[in-house]
């Protein structure tokens, strides 16, 4: 049974009385049927941190003042108000300002949901099947209540024509039915997943009376309608959206919401390019701006703004994992499949030149998929790991069992010659040759030319210093810049022999793991699997962390597949910041503290004392 923390208080008494009868029931041929309490949150591993009668969470300041704009300025265009749909491009800020969940995400937790629209729910031990008890005061837009119909709908709804990784989700869910007049059951398909319970507590829920007739792959800019804190205000269609704070809104002293959603409105201005958008937040048009561009970072921020006080900026630090962002070199073609050409790979690049010559020293070079988190592999593994890994160890080479992986490094000035030493070596035993400045491939004879397609222009230069770091190995890497549409089509179809890509991670990584490293999905078109990853110790370390129960065994199975992967060589890992760079107007103020997920702006609050001209 999960772990008991009660939705109203039980005397030591009653507690030991429904312990007696709890053990007293007979089984019913499923671990699921074990009665369960019903809570007012659950994690993925262990037990929600906040007790039942929590007031707000810690990373909010609950006397935040309500009023001012915050003005966004994000990039591109937009063409539907839908962000559940599958045609077009949806409304920045309408998923989260306009529709809710029956559970919402602690910024601070790795994974634990606590009730929104449902104020209480129940799983079993084996989270065969949930139980979401409605809170009776839930309200959309307009007054009318959220019920069990609505979710069914809902669930109904966005299994047959949401997202991608809805419908795949939403069909692992068996059985839908009311058990109660605020509450629903979903029961799951087998084999058990363990996080199915908070996925569709993430589920968003729409008014059936107000969803049910119409085309919904067509609403375009039809007026979305849910239970959210904003209402949309205005729109002019592919240049802004304005969204209005709902004074009636039902939410508004629910812990889960306290200290939040504190502007009077925002709004968000397209603008066509980056440099166009990063103009409005200079002249006062935006409010606050998250900066992708080290190179903008270190040269671009002397504008008089900043200078007389009117706006600000500073890196604030979060604890999200970096993923991997790094080249993947596809496996399936020659001639990656040799483990020791892929450590050339790696040892060709020189992040340190990178870094200081084209960032401006910005980034740190990632040594892990889950770096700048206590999932990250590091040092020699723990018994835990050692446990996991009997077997396998012999797919771990030598120098990481001792150390944990290390990426070499250079002296920074672009003088790497020792690395590519040891490249040319390792190239040299796996067979390859060197004639006139060219390499050959032994198997095939042919001179090894490699393509890496990009999509965005600003990995140009990064591309093009590591395919002159390959000539001095004799290597051809042509890099080509292609469009959205046929990139997208070669990552599908795997057509390329290495590409740049980073993989996201989060603190409670799931089933995203066998999407991305499986060796089911190294044959599936579409899946994330780009390097062709085919291992069975791999694809032992996603059932461990899938369907471990308790934290610790979590742990050291994520970092065992860290180990494998970094083991593998499958990628040259590049690198990522551990801070998030903001910069805002004066006026803003934000909590004294950052959610472990990074900056939240649903926290952040106009100084009602400010002058924000």
């Amino acid at each position: 049974m999960i772990a008991v923390l009660a939705w109203r208080p039980f005397t030591p008494a009653l507690l030991v009385f429904l312990a007696m009868l709890i053990e007293a029931v007979p089984a019913l041929g499923q671990a699921s049927d074990k009665p369960s309490l019903p809570v007012h949150g659950i994690a993925m591993h262990g037990a929600p941190k906040y007790p039942i009668d929590f007031d707000h969470f810690d990373y909010v300041n609950p006397d935040a003042p309500k009023g001012g704009v915050l003005r966004v300025a994000p990039v591109g265009s937009f063409d539907t108000l839908n962000p559940y749909s599958l045609v077009g491009v949806p409304a920045a800020g309408v998923s989260s300002l306009v529709f809710e969940s029956l559970l919402t995400r602690a910024g601070d937790e790795p994974f634990t949901l606590y009730g929104l629209l449902a104020e209480r729910v129940e799983a079993p031990d084996d989270r065969r099947w949930v139980i979401f008890h409605l809170n009776p005061k839930a309200r959309f837009q307009g007054g009318a209540p959220v019920t069990v119909d609505d979710v069914i709908f809902s669930w109904k709804l966005l299994k047959e024509q949401g997202l991608a990784n809805q419908r795949g989700f939403y069909r692992r869910v068996e059985t839908v039915e009311q058990v109660g007049p605020h509450a629903v059951r979903m029961s799951f398909a087998l084999p058990v997943d363990r996080e199915m319970p908070l996925i569709m507590g993430l589920m968003a829920v729409l008014p059936r009376a107000v969803y049910q007739d119409l085309d919904f792959q067509r609403l375009g800019m039809t007026l979305p309608v849910g239970s959210g804190p904003y209402r949309l205000a205005s729109v002019e269609p592919g240049r802004a959206v304005v969204y209005a704070r709902d004074p009636d809104y039902w939410g508004a002293d629910l812990a889960v919401r306290r200290g939040q959603h504190n502007f009077e409105a925002i709004r968000y201005d397209y603008y066509r390019d980056a440099s166009a958008a990063f103009e409005a937040f200079k002249t006062g048009a935006a409010s606050i701006r998250l900066e992708p561009d080290p190179v903008r970072w270190a040269t671009g921020y002397d504008f008089p703004a900043l200078s007389d006080g009117a706006a600000r900026r500073g890196e604030i630090a979060h604890g999200r994992p970096s993923g991997m962002y790094a080249i993947a070199m596809n496996t399936r073609r020659r001639p990656f499949g040799s483990p020791a050409v892929r450590e050339a790979m790696i040892l060709a690049y020189d992040f340190e030149w990178s870094n200081r010559t084209l960032f401006h020293a910005a980034y740190s070079r990632t040594r892990s998929y889950f770096d700048n988190s206590a999932l990250a592999s590091s040092g020699p593994m723990d018994r835990r790991e050692k446990a996991l890994l009997d077997g396998y160890l012999t797919e771990i080479p030598a120098v990481d069992l001792q150390h944990g992986y290390r990426p070499p490094k250079a002296d920074g000035r672009g003088r790497h010659r020792k690395n590519l030493r040891q490249a040319q070596a390792l190239l040299r035993q796996a067979g390859f040759q060197v004639r006139q400045g060219v390499l050959f491939d032994p198997v095939t004879g042919a001179p090894v030319v490699l393509e890496l397609p990009l999509v965005h222009p600003r990995e140009e230069k990064l591309a093009l210093a590591y395919a002159n770091a390959l000539k001095v190995l004799g290597i051809t890497l042509r890099v080509r810049t292609v469009d959205t549409a046929q990139f997208q089509r070669r990552l599908l179809d795997f057509d390329f022999d290495m590409v740049i890509h980073h993989w996201a991670m989060s603190l409670s990584p799931g089933n995203e793991q066998e999407h991305y490293w499986s060796r089911a999905a190294a044959s599936r078109p579409g899946s994330r699997n780009y390097p062709g990853i085919q291992s069975e110790a791999i694809d032992r370390m996603i059932t461990k962390l899938t369907t471990s129960r308790e934290r610790e065994g979590f742990v050291a199975a994520v970092k065992a597949l860290d180990r494998l992967l970094l083991a593998g060589r499958y990628v040259v890992p590049l690198f990522h910041l551990s801070a998030d760079r903001v910069a805002w107007r004066a006026g803003l103020r934000r909590p004294r503290t950052t959610p472990l997920y990074g900056v939240s702006f649903d926290t952040w609050w106009w100084d009602p004392s400010a002058d924000t001209r």
